[in-house]
């Protein structure tokens, strides 16, 4: 159990007398748990999700992703499930599995139209994250991947509060702006007590169609400075090809073996912090 004495939130928030952590489901066996945070929107958290959880599952790890962006979920389109159903008993919640035998619980899942807005105020969509650690039957999994959702407000402080993260990966892209942003997630984490695996720099260069050199957008030297000053790792770059970006639209085939090349190298770095 966590304990709530030097929890910043400990005036504002209401929790279980000996602690923080919520019990999960005891028929559920989940080893790991990885956050995936960013501070910010839009610099591909959620894809970096799907690459970690489609990585770990060609290795041969049960890998599930529990999607916690409850206002914009896109783990449903970028899998390819958005149209699947999620079954329900009175007791449970099953995730939908994807062809590769990934299991997903996200709240797109649950609406019948996805283009509709989730008009709720931050204590209903907490509660709903809780729940899909809670009242999923996950069963046994090796990895559990959380897709958070960008900024530092009430669904990532339930998260840390509530959910026993093994360790956060950030996603941030080389532009100072967004390098400011991503330093109050690190810092948010770092006063919770979790712990950071590194950062990935999503959207990092280009690769030249002819020559396959890497072109820089941006002043790497600014990179550098944030993660020295910050004390972070590079877990590894990702650079800006159509391989990735139409992930959704990819099936196991060719385009996965640039994927594989590209994101294998940080997929180690992840699975060796938190072993």
């Amino acid at each position: 159990m966590a304990n709530c004495d030097n929890c910043p939130s400990k005036s504002s928030c209401s929790k279980p007398k000996d602690g923080c952590m919520i019990e999960n489901n005891p028929l559920n066996k989940i080893n790991k748990v990885i956050g995936v945070m960013s501070g910010k929107g839009g610099v591909g958290k959620s894809t970096v999700s799907v690459l970690i959880a489609k990585g770990l599952r060609k290795k041969g790890y049960k890998v599930g992703i529990l999607d916690a962006d409850i206002t914009g979920p896109s783990i449903p389109r970028l899998l390819d499930i958005k149209d699947a159903e999620v079954e329900s008993t009175e007791n449970f919640l099953y995730p939908v599995e994807t062809e590769d035998g990934i299991k997903v619980m996200s709240f797109n899942l649950l609406m019948e139209d996805e283009n509709q807005p989730v008009i709720w105020r931050g204590p209903i969509i907490s509660a709903t994250v809780k729940q899909f650690w809670t009242d999923v039957l996950w069963d046994e999994l090796d990895y559990l991947i959380i897709d958070m959702p960008p900024g530092t407000g009430d669904v990532a402080l339930t998260v840390m509060d509530s959910i026993p993260i093994n360790g956060l990966v950030m996603v941030s892209i080389p532009q100072d702006m967004v390098s400011m942003i991503v330093a109050k997630a690190v810092n948010m984490a770092r006063k919770m007590n979790i712990s950071i695996i590194g950062v990935i720099q999503n959207m990092s260069y280009v690769l030249c169609p002819n020559c396959n050199e890497k072109i820089k957008i941006y002043d790497t030297e600014n990179i550098n400075k944030f993660l020295e000053d910050m004390n972070l790792k590079l877990l590894g770059e990702i650079p800006m090809v159509k391989e990735i970006s139409n992930i959704s639209n990819n099936s196991y085939g060719e385009s996965d073996k640039i994927i594989d090349k590209i994101f294998n190298p940080i997929l180690e770095n992840i699975t060796k912090a938190i072993e």
